[in-house]
């Protein structure tokens, strides 16, 4: 099982691709980890994931800017149903829009809107920095396995994705109001956290997505 960690110049990709790595190792799932900008790569592999940071629109930019990268992930993940784990950024990037310095068109993949995060507690910082305790949504769902109630999750973000759907909710947390933490729908998966620095809930997450059979 190949599983491709694409590269649009977002930043973040290693130490995404060393937890990947990482839970590969540690439990048998899944096989070697790419980070690669080839498009016809990402469109063979058997699991693509797409980290991100920074703004909405430059990342949206970014992965349009790879020549066919767009079109290979949607053929895989839309046609082929190949599992798709976006990370932060890369998790917003399957809204419908983002409303980041204007309005940019999204994937579309998952319907709903990244808008600014507005707590309404005023003593709560923006970005959100820090751990947070999941309220997991849809714990039945496999992507969640073995995450217990409160399961702790590192967050850097300054904009929440609002989906249009609460089925496609899979786990929330609380700042000063509802913050989505990880969305999905059929084959795809994302977590507004970094697993990569989320320790033992992180590598759950990703071990269980390298098991994942949608």
């Amino acid at each position: 099982m190949t599983i491709a960690v694409v590269d649009y110049g977002s930043g973040n990709l290693r130490s995404a691709a060393k937890a990947f790595e990482r839970a590969v190792a540690e439990t048998g799932a899944g096989g070697p980890v790419e980070v690669t900008a080839d498009a016809e790569r990402v469109r063979r592999a058997d699991r693509i994931v797409l980290p991100g940071q920074g703004a909405f629109a430059d990342c949206m930019r970014g992965l349009a800017a790879v020549p066919g990268m767009v079109e290979a992930i949607g053929e895989a993940v839309l046609r082929r149903g190949v599992p798709f784990f976006g990370i932060c950024v890369g998790m917003q990037l399957m809204a419908s829009r983002g409303l980041e310095h204007g309005t940019h068109d999204g994937l579309g993949w998952i319907p709903g809107e990244v808008v600014p995060l507005e707590p309404a507690d005023p003593s709560l910082k923006i970005p959100q920095m820090g751990w947070n305790d999941l309220v997991l949504d849809r714990p039945d769902h496999p992507v969640l396995a073995g995450l217990p109630p409160g399961a702790h999750a590192y967050f850097v973000h300054s904009y929440r994705y609002a989906v249009a759907d609460p089925g496609h909710l899979l786990a929330h947390v609380d700042y000063g109001g509802l913050v989505t933490a990880v969305i999905g729908r059929d084959n795809m998966v994302g977590a507004q956290f970094h697993p990569e620095k989320s320790q033992s809930t992180g590598l759950t997450l990703i071990a269980n997505f390298l098991r994942w059979r949608p």
